[in-house]
């Protein structure tokens, strides 16, 4: 129990952090979170059902989410053509641009708050250990499973 306290506790105290420093550089982690996914999808743009599995928000969250993004040109919505219900979110050049600003401010802030905080040869473990983690919740196939 221990080590799930110091893990979750871990992780919000980075997390914490980073949205300070990205908030102070204008850019809240929350819409970098969407950008960075959007920009390592194919074509830029993923269905907003799987983008909200991808950052761990409700659909609805993430409606509202992309609304204030969509109202800054980061993103904008594309219906899909197989389900007139459906849209894909997809990053537009200005969020790609706010994307490779940011991109080294988030890079120092990991590098900052984590990775000098971990010895080189404690990292092949932890990242084997929270892969099993996962895949034993989410199975093969879960969400994480292609990286």
């Amino acid at each position: 129990m221990n080590t799930l306290r110091a893990l979750q506790w871990a992780h919000t105290v980075i997390l914490r952090t980073l949205e300070r420093e990205m908030e102070a550089e204008g850019l809240p982690l929350a819409w970098f979170d969407v950008l960075i996914h959007l920009a390592e999808a194919p074509d830029g743009q993923l269905r907003m059902q799987d983008l909200a599995g991808s950052i761990v928000m409700s659909p609805s969250g993430l409606t509202r989410l992309i609304d204030r993004m969509e109202k800054a040109d980061y993103v904008t919505r594309q219906r899909t053509a197989e389900d007139r219900r459906g849209a894909y979110a997809v990053i537009t050049p200005k969020g790609k641009a706010e994307l490779e600003r940011i991109w080294p401010i988030h890079l120092r802030g990991i590098e900052q708050h984590f990775a000098t905080n971990v010895d080189d040869a404690d990292v092949p473990a932890l990242y084997a250990a929270l892969s099993r983690i996962i895949a034993g919740v989410e199975g093969p196939t879960g969400s994480y499973a292609s990286d």
